[in-house]
């Protein structure tokens, strides 16, 4: 699996961490943790200025240190990815769909590239040109994003079920890269399978802990959004996801509380 961009440790600690404390984090702070993760000084201050510079992050003193808080949007945004990250649902054949019909303007065409890569965010597949698909689970959450981004007026929401001709399971699979998404999660399994071993012959240290939960999450935060959550009738033998999800919700429960002491001892060392 690829090295895991400094921007995207970063973002994992401030969800972590900074929320349930003010909201905010000091320089300092931050750079001793990514230290902790591999990452030198020079990589975070440089990652702090893009997500700056993004919206993401906003300048703020406490106590005469220089630190960073999370925008109200990327608050926003962190609240509605934890439902998803740590509550995620199967849908079931009785969830049905939920569907987004669009047609934009080529005078606004990039509002049509924002409201397409909004639903490609939240899990959607393509059924045709301008008609988007996804389980019907989703259809408030994909609701309140698109309000929130101002793109609801573009819009239509349909609920629908699969009646015929064709055998859904074969559309599924147009709909969505499957492949893709069952390779995602087969590198999650390899990547984080002797996690629990590693943490145990550290003799449970909390900065071990740390180390392996915070990237963990953040490859994880990934996976939920690619797979929508699609009933399991309708995916191909072999689907890694289930046991992808059993790691994870093993993994948080292990290491959760030991990697937050190591990351508050850092903060308010």
């Amino acid at each position: 699996m690829a090295e895991l961009a400094p921007r995207r440790l970063i973002l994992t600690l401030y969800g972590l961490y900074a929320r349930d404390e003010h909201n905010w984090m000091s320089v300092g702070s931050v750079v001793r943790l990514m230290g902790d993760l591999g990452v030198d000084s020079a990589g975070v201050r440089s990652s702090i200025s893009r997500l700056k510079r993004r919206g993401v992050l906003v300048s703020m003193k406490s106590d005469r240190a220089a630190g960073y808080a999370l925008s109200e949007s990327a608050l926003e945004v962190l609240r509605e990815g934890d439902t998803r990250i740590f509550g995620r649902r199967q849908a079931a054949a009785s969830d049905g769909f939920v569907l987004v019909v669009f047609s934009i303007p080529e005078s606004e065409r990039e509002k049509r590239h924002t409201l397409r890569t909004t639903l490609s965010d939240l899990g959607f597949g393509t059924a045709a040109p301008g008609v988007w698909v996804a389980p019907g689970h989703l259809r408030d959450e994909v609701g309140s994003t698109l309000r929130r981004r101002g793109l609801s007026s573009y819009v239509d929401l349909f609920t629908a079920h699969h009646e015929g001709f064709s055998a859904l399971p074969e559309q599924v699979a147009r709909w969505w890269d499957l492949d893709g998404i069952n390779a995602h999660y087969a590198e999650f399994l390899a990547q984080f399978s002797d996690a629990q071993a590693r943490w145990k012959r550290s003799e449970n240290a909390p900065r071990t802990a740390f180390e392996i939960y915070v990237p963990m999450l953040t490859v994880w935060r990934r996976l939920p959004y690619l797979d929508p959550g699609l009933p399991l009738d309708l995916l191909p033998a072999g689907w890694n996801g289930g046991r992808a999800a059993d790691l994870f919700g093993d993994l948080d429960a292990l290491l959760r509380a030991p990697a937050r002491e190591h990351a508050l001892t850092a903060i308010h060392g």
